[in-house]
């Protein structure tokens, strides 16, 4: 055993992206610096044991779904990507919020700030959402867009031009930068392991997850992952970012539908003061809304006025 020779894992359609950038927004990126392990080395840490053996591969497929299926998620930690990525600063301080990954960003204090800031076009202007507090919702008409991105592009060029003046007269970086917007770019390596990747990955490519970073997150997920280990990111596709859970609250209402009997789980919710009543409406909490939304996914209609 000890003078086996080990080689290196290696996956030749990653191997044939390493370093080529892909575009987000309108001036950023996200490219491949290295990576070690792939689908191969999830199920041989799973199994303890060297090299691939006798394996097939739909054996392995089969006991990769079953790792992801059941939450045993040390395997997946055997595979780590890097990662060099262009970012907005206002998306970056979401990306950064995921603590599990090891980060090396652009020092503003020892180089001068990236001539780079995110300009929103005309028809890219969001508004608040009504329902999510920290979430935004339809577009703005596209003539109020016209106001703002002008008056977004003369924040850019005047900042920009502050800081370049304060460069000019010596200021020291570390001050100078204080003023520059959200949307200036930064850059980072970002290395993390497979089993964390997939939980940034299960959070910034929901649908309710901000625009820009789920753009990212889309092509790290569609175009990266997919090449790297392409077992583990169909797994992760079916037990992950296309399923859903039911909490113990909601098992119950679903059983209550599946009997035919809505006025019963309108009963519950109510006893549970998820919801009350005004009148003849219904105020209905944020949980209820949740529950309404996996009930529709399952064909399920509740419009509880009418039971």
């Amino acid at each position: 055993m000890k003078d086996e020779k080990l080689i290196r894992t290696s996956v030749p359609e990653l191997d044939a992206i390493l370093g080529q950038p892909f575009k987000v927004l309108d001036d950023g990126f996200v490219r491949v610096v290295d990576y070690m392990g792939s689908d191969e080395s999830i199920v041989q840490a799973a199994r303890v044991s060297y090299g691939k053996g006798t394996k097939k591969i739909n054996e392995d497929r089969g006991l990769i779904r079953y790792l992801l299926r059941h939450m045993h998620t040390t395997p997946f930690e055997m595979c780590e990507i890097k990662f060099h990525v262009r970012v907005p600063m206002d998306c970056w301080r979401q990306w950064i919020r995921h603590r599990t990954a090891n980060v090396n960003e652009y020092s503003t204090r020892y180089s001068i700030a990236i001539d780079s800031a995110r300009k929103t076009n005309k028809n890219e202007w969001r508004k608040q959402s009504a329902t999510n507090k920290q979430g935004s919702g339809e577009f703005l008409e596209e003539s109020i867009g016209i106001v703002l991105s002008k008056k977004e592009e003369l924040i850019h060029q005047q900042t920009r031009e502050i800081y370049e003046e304060r460069i000019n007269s010596d200021v020291a970086r570390e001050q100078a930068r204080k003023d520059l917007p959200l949307s200036t770019y930064t850059e980072a390596y970002w290395k993390i392991d497979l089993h964390n990747l997939f939980h940034f990955l299960v959070l910034r490519m929901d649908s309710q997850a901000q625009l820009e970073i789920r753009s990212y997150a889309n092509i790290i997920g569609n175009e990266i992952v997919s090449k790297w280990c392409p077992l583990a990111w169909e797994a992760f596709k079916a037990y992950r970012l296309n399923s859903f859970r039911f909490s113990e609250i909601e098992i119950i209402v679903l059983k209550h539908f599946i009997d035919n009997k809505p006025s019963e789980a309108k009963k519950f919710l109510l006893s549970q003061k998820m919801m009350t009543m005004d009148g003849d409406k219904i105020k209905r909490s944020g949980e209820v809304i949740e529950i309404e939304s996996k009930l529709r996914q399952l064909g399920i209609k509740t419009v509880w006025e009418s039971y």
